[in-house]
């Protein structure tokens, strides 16, 4: 067994800036269970358009509001007890409210090595 909190993540390369918001990999590749745990924030008015190639994502928000936009143009609204899965490597516009951060706990399979981040410079998204 082991315990470990956002603070000890932040001094280590875990914490990620991973481009409209952060990332604490709570759980990576290494501690060997076999998926990934995240407590993302993404940043207020922001957008970001991402896929997962080699890994499957859900999310559950914990605080803020937000929306979720599959590529058929369906939106989905986000707020405290929503979940949002992407279960077949689903490109996706995410975004959080004008007025505050979104908040998400994120879970991988397979796990993150812990050190990825987003290139969101460019204009087809970013994936991983």
């Amino acid at each position: 067994m082991f315990v470990r909190n956002l603070e000890d993540v932040e001094k280590t390369g875990r914490y990620v800036e991973w481009g409209n918001g952060t990332s604490h990999r709570l759980l990576t590749a290494s501690d060997g269970m076999g998926f990934t745990v995240c407590h993302t924030v993404v940043r207020a008015s922001t957008e970001s358009r991402l896929q997962y190639r080699a890994h499957l994502e859900a999310c559950y928000c914990i605080a803020g509001e937000g929306e979720v936009e599959d590529m058929k143009g369906n939106v989905y609204s986000l707020r405290p007890g929503s979940i949002y899965v992407l279960n077949d490597h689903d490109e996706h516009f995410l975004r959080a409210s004008p007025t505050q951060d979104l908040v998400l706990v994120s879970v991988f399979n397979p796990p993150l090595a812990g050190h990825e981040r987003h290139s969101l410079d460019t204009g087809n998204g970013s994936s991983y």
